[in-house]
């Protein structure tokens, strides 16, 4: 039998080259104590024959075979291909150097030893010991998982040309479960008490200057499983203090949610509240009225109850900062209780992406916002429709574009309110923008639209993101009215800024 005249390191692409070969016939490299060569896999049922310069036989009756040496080409010229192959298989010839172990493929190979092997070497690879691969082992994979943080408490304040100055407190879980009670103090102070369910419990404190919020709300997504029903209840007070009186609300509210499709959902809920009117700013102690009698009527307490219909289509990007998609909520609610009237309400934005860079940065976006609403001729003047300010028109004071009679603004039966509004970045990062805007439209004591009290405010502003203050940006704006009614009060500059941690 012949042996190796010298083995020498293998390259990777030999060795990658190696292994296809050995592959595709079925055969394994076995590196033993005692062995190191191709043999058949025992445990590959799809393997082919052995090739014919492997003089053996086929297993029989569960035997492995065994196989002679197989040919080694070494110093000469060897001629290809082998007994069994056809010729585009393999090179016509190769001049093979001496002292060099070549592959089936007509190539030289090197020791995968890193070490070089003269003819003669005591210990070199036996190639007549077949080679019995280990059985296959199966292990169970058992992954133990446990829910993330999903509570948290968050502590902030905010400031806005419209509100004034804020604190917050706020406690929220968006993995509560109200039917896990606890049953030891160790379970209530662990963490594990009222959690699990995936539902939503949250209250919030929000004392301020001009404006002060109370809520406690509770929100199941899956009401029946994993069905599309969900459920909401909250509670609340208010206290807000306006320019010609002061106003307090106090009630709750229940809904029922069905989602149609990830974008589409529709709600139905009633509620219920208490209106406290104080404080009028124009009351006359002689007469014991304020001058305007929708004012004077609804002075104290008024109960109101409601129930609603929403629709909701919703496929923006972003809640916060939207580039792309639209919103669009229809609402109709019919008011009882002290006072008894219908009310509509839609509000409509679209989002244009006009550019970006490659990496999603640098957006700039065109959107278009619109608020339509019509309320009944019953409706108190606490529930009218007011305009002016940050949320509704820029360049107008707080609830400073609308109907004013006797000094005091009462609000209208009818809104129509829009806005244009081209953001782009004006730094790398986008942690500081532009905004090119124009707010239009009205408020009017009844159902029409009046070109004397038609506004129009185009205006300019910035806006800064810092992470560690909140989501929302700092917004800055300002904005000249090129069209108004004779008793609006202008306001140029309106901001907001917040910190919420």
């Amino acid at each position: 039998m012949r042996t190796i005249p010298c083995i020498k390191r293998l390259s990777l692409l030999k060795c990658l080259a190696i292994a296809t070969f050995m592959g595709t016939h079925g055969l394994v490299w076995a590196q033993t104590p005692g062995s190191f060569g191709p043999t058949m896999d025992p445990y590959n049922s799809s393997q082919q024959a052995a090739p014919s310069y492997w003089q053996g036989q086929s297993a029989a009756n569960g035997q492995v075979p065994t196989y002679e040496q197989p040919p080694v080409y070494g110093q000469g010229t060897t001629t290809y291909p082998p007994s069994g192959y056809s010729a585009n298989q393999f090179p016509s010839e190769q001049s093979i150097p001496p002292g060099e172990y070549v592959s089936p493929f007509g190539t030289p190979m090197n020791s995968p030893l890193g070490e070089s092997f003269s003819e003669g070497t005591p210990g070199l690879p036996d190639f007549s010991q077949p080679y019995i691969g280990p059985a296959i082992r199966e292990a169970d994979l058992v992954i133990d998982g446990y829910p993330g943080r999903t509570g948290r408490i968050m502590v902030g304040g905010a400031v806005n040309s419209d509100a004034g100055l804020t604190g917050q407190i706020t406690l929220d879980e968006r993995n509560f479960n109200i039917m896990r009670w606890p049953t030891s103090f160790r379970d209530l102070f662990s963490g594990t008490a009222f959690r699990g369910a995936g539902q939503t419990f949250r209250i919030e404190a929000a004392p301020g200057t001009d404006f002060k919020r109370y809520t406690a709300s509770f929100s199941n997504p899956n009401l029946f499983g994993y069905l599309p029903y969900s459920f909401s209840t909250s509670g609340f007070l208010y206290d807000r203090r306006f320019d010609d009186w002061d106003e307090e609300r106090l009630g709750a509210r229940f809904s029922l949610g069905y989602r149609v499709s990830p974008d589409l959902s529709i709600s139905v809920g009633v509620g219920g509240q208490n209106v406290d009117i104080e404080s009028p700013r124009r009351f006359n102690p002689g007469t014991n009225t304020t001058g305007l009698a929708e004012l004077d009527q609804v002075l104290g307490d008024t109960e109101l109850f409601s129930g609603e219909v929403r629709l909701v289509h919703d496929t923006r990007d972003s809640i916060i900062q939207a580039g792309k998609g639209h919103y669009l909520e229809l609402r109709y609610e019919q008011a009882f209780g002290d006072y008894d009237y219908p009310r509509l309400d839609t509000e409509f934005r679209q989002y244009w992406q006009i550019a970006e860079r490659a990496d999603g940065t640098g957006r700039q976006t065109i959107s278009y916002s619109n608020r339509l609403g019509f309320t009944g001729r019953d409706t108190p003047i606490f529930e009218n429709y007011f305009a002016g300010g940050y949320a509704t028109l820029r360049g107008f004071d707080f609830r400073g574009a609308g109907p004013v009679e006797a000094g005091i603004a009462k609000g209208g039966e009818f809104q129509f309110l829009n806005t244009v509004e081209y953001m782009f970045p004006i730094t790398a990062d986008d942690a500081f923008r532009g905004v090119a805007f124009c707010d239009f439209g009205t408020v009017e004591e009844k159902v029409k639209l009046d070109a004397d009290n038609f506004r129009v405010a185009p205006g300019l502003g910035l806006r800064i993101a810092i992470p560690m203050l909140g989501p929302a940006p700092l917004a800055f704006d300002f904005a000249y009215p090129v069209a108004k009614a004779d008793t609006d009060r202008e306001r140029i500059f309106s901001f907001y800024m917040s910190l919420i941690r």
